[in-house]
């Protein structure tokens, strides 16, 4: 029993921190607006201008 009771035991502590980069978020959005934004500009002029040419 003695040399369990003397035994030296290193414990390695690791912390785990999720790192978010707010910027490359912030960024990715405005970019997936933007393509919305294009589209629905594009769907808009066709149902305006285009589709009563042809009616």
């Amino acid at each position: 029993m003695d040399i369990q009771q003397n035994r030296n035991v290193e414990i390695e502590k690791r912390n785990v921190e999720k790192k978010v980069d707010t910027s490359m978020v912030a960024s990715t959005f405005i970019k997936y607006a933007a393509y919305i934004v294009i589209f629905f500009g594009a769907i808009w002029f066709l149902v305006k201008y285009v589709l009563p040419m042809f009616g």
